[in-house]
């Protein structure tokens, strides 16, 4: 059997996946997440064969809850299910540790191939995806440009709570560490990507496709 566990913060959707899923008999859905947040702490307990994840995620975004799997789970293999199709977006979850990416618009089919192929240790990609790595491959001299630059982990959640409109002791209280050491990591976070404020991030964040 194929355990895999399901995020997606909203639940209609999250309970559709979840039964088309279980319609395919090698596969079992052993958890589900609303947030990323939930689906760390739970793949980590559970250590599911495949996690099926969307990019847009309350408390921890996709994109990071991928990064921090990919480096705390490595034998999971993780498929983005998502609505973005833009390719910085394909780019950054590559990169975060993803071994699959499909737009939410896919056939039923196709979803359920990719979760077996992550289950086999393959890869799984899109069209347009798989379109987007093959363009960049060929392209070795145009660098892509990391628009994280050279945030930290920390700083890059750090990052994205700025952006949702928390304030310093809200980052504190979301990843349990104290005011100051909140302000230190968002005072890096505005140095580092040359902002002056908040409002200056958000911007850059647009400019950038990281709005999640």
């Amino acid at each position: 059997m194929i355990s895999v566990l399901a995020a997606d913060d909203h639940t209609i959707l999250r309970q559709g996946l979840v039964s088309l899923l279980s319609k395919d008999e090698n596969i079992c859905v052993v958890a589900e997440a609303a947030d990323g947040m939930q689906a760390v702490t739970k793949a980590l307990a559970l250590k599911p064969c495949v996690i099926v994840i969307d990019i847009s995620m309350p408390e921890l975004n996709g994109m990071e809850a991928v990064k921090r799997l990919h480096e705390q789970l490595p034998e999971s293999k993780v498929l983005v299910l998502t609505m973005h199709e833009e390719q910085e977006y394909v780019i950054h979850m590559v990169r975060a540790g993803a071994s699959g990416y499909l737009l939410k618009d896919s056939a039923s089919d196709e979803l359920l191939d990719a979760v077996n192929a992550l289950s086999q240790g393959k890869t799984y990609f899109s069209q347009y995806a798989a379109n987007v790595l093959a363009s960049l491959s060929c392209k070795p001299a145009e660098q892509w440009q990391d628009p994280y630059k050279n945030l930290t982990s920390r700083e890059r959640e750090v990052f994205h709570l700025i952006i949702e409109g928390k304030t310093t002791k809200d980052i504190a209280r979301s990843l349990d560490i104290s005011v100051k050491t909140a302000e230190n990591h968002r005072g890096k976070v505005l140095d580092k990507l040359s902002v002056a404020n908040a409002a200056e991030l958000v911007r850059y964040a647009a400019k950038n496709n990281l709005l999640l």
